[in-house]
């Protein structure tokens, strides 16, 4: 076993597990190195803040990087999804959130797994995201918060909300960048997020860079505007059971965004960064 039963069992009651210090400073540095220039390419796989500068985030870097493909197929990440998850499983998602210093925007109150099944036809939430910190989390940096528990809930069905204020509607942005922006296609309303702390509770993430978050695709989470001097951004590698593949739908996301390559990932060694 990769994961203690403890650990286990954390994740299935609380529905995430976090794992400190996974991966060491200088691993941590080899990974930052190559920010800069991934965030300076202006390609439809970067998503910036809603004043048009700042980096939200990027996707799909596993694809062209060898250091993120490397991360994206370590063993610290792949054998704890499988273990949880029961079976082989392959990248479903890879994206960088740079909730960046100052200017970071808010992610509302949301579950993941309602994306992944409206837009992409994945037909059951055996999925399972791991958070990579490059940089310490903590209460000045906009950190994550997660209602505990919340995945028992199952999968919460909001209602869509479409081009929600006039400036959305006027853009031509594609449609899949509903999923990413401040203003999220399926958030939790006010109602829901209340009634649903006052059942579980609410906690935020705090930990040092390197450390590793573990968390299922129902659990509902969210995270602040970060309005510190801090920048705080995580890499979060989505891994989809290899029996639980996406159904077809008529407007799939891009390839950058949703994993059509099926391939059960082999993890590499401990040493590969």
């Amino acid at each position: 076993m990769y994961l203690t039963q403890e650990q286990l069992q954390t994740y299935e009651d609380n529905g995430f597990v976090l794992l400190p210090e996974c991966f060491s400073q200088e691993e941590i540095h080899k990974m930052k190195v190559e920010l800069p220039v991934i965030f300076s390419q202006d390609t439809p796989k970067r998503v910036l803040e809603e004043e048009g500068k700042t980096v939200r985030s990027v996707h799909g870097v596993h694809n062209t990087n060898e250091i993120f493909q490397s991360l994206s197929r370590h063993p610290q990440l792949v054998k704890p999804a499988m273990e949880i998850l029961g079976s082989k499983v392959y990248i479903y998602q890879f994206k960088i959130n740079a909730k960046a210093a100052f200017s970071g925007d808010i992610w509302e109150w949301h579950q993941d797994y309602i994306f992944w099944r409206k837009e992409d036809g994945v037909p059951k939430p055996q999925l399972i995201n791991a958070l990579v910190l490059l940089d310490d989390m903590n209460e000045f940096n906009g950190p994550l918060f997660i209602i505990p528990g919340s995945h028992k809930e199952g999968m919460i069905d909001v209602v869509a909300q479409e081009k929600r204020n006039q400036s959305q509607a006027k853009t031509k942005d594609p449609e899949w960048l509903s999923s990413f922006t401040a203003k999220l296609k399926y958030s939790l309303n006010r109602d829901m997020v209340a009634d649903l702390v006052l059942k579980y509770g609410m906690t935020s993430i705090k930990a040092s860079a390197g450390s590793v978050l573990l968390f299922h695709s129902n659990i509902v989470h969210a995270s602040p505007s970060n309005i510190s001097p801090f920048d705080r951004v995580v890499v979060i590698v989505t891994y989809n059971s290899i029996e639980n593949i996406c159904l077809p739908v008529p407007n799939p996301r891009p390839e950058f965004l949703v994993s059509r390559d099926y391939q059960p990932v082999d993890p590499l060694l401990e040493s590969i960064l």
